[in-house]
């Protein structure tokens, strides 16, 4: 194999990099039929607390990305924090996830992880009330720390 005919040998060398606090803030939504979202907010869902069973999977999934993302590195997470935003009016639920940690990278795939999960655990315990529902929207909102430096999305 030669470097011309592939663009990555492995996970990229970290050692050189100092340890800094890395944060990232991720959002998505889960859009669903009015009933569905009214049978969400009520608690009418049978497999039980949607949101705080959501809320618990997103934070496996961002401790858990180093193993469903190849290349990733592993990282000691110093903070989780999943919110939601119940959206009545357009029928759907924002979720945000906030990642920090201390290390040699970035924690954007933990965070973009937490978000998508978090949605797909919406999906499956709901999806009793509505398979239409619609995952949409995923994205990085911020991040700090490390060589690249800051970035914030712009409205």
């Amino acid at each position: 194999m030669t470097k011309e005919n592939h663009a990555s040998t492995g996970m990229v060398d970290i050692s050189h990099k100092s340890i800094t606090k890395r944060t990232a803030i991720a959002a998505a939504m889960i859009s669903m039929k009015p009933d569905a979202f009214k049978k969400l907010i009520n608690g009418k869902s049978p497999k039980g607390d949607v949101l705080e069973s959501a809320r618990i999977a997103g934070i496996i999934a961002a401790k858990s990305t180093p193993s469903i993302i190849p290349l990733c590195h592993p990282l000691q997470l110093s903070k989780v924090h999943i919110d939601f935003e119940l959206d009545k009016r357009n029928t759907r639920v924002n979720v945000l996830a906030e990642v920090v940690c201390l290390g040699q990278t970035g924690v954007e795939m933990e965070a973009l992880t937490a978000v998508t999960v978090v949605c797909l655990t919406i999906y499956d315990m709901m999806k009793w009330a509505d398979k239409e529902m619609v995952i949409s929207d995923i994205k990085l909102l911020k991040k700090t720390g490390g060589k690249s430096g800051n970035f914030e999305r712009k409205a």
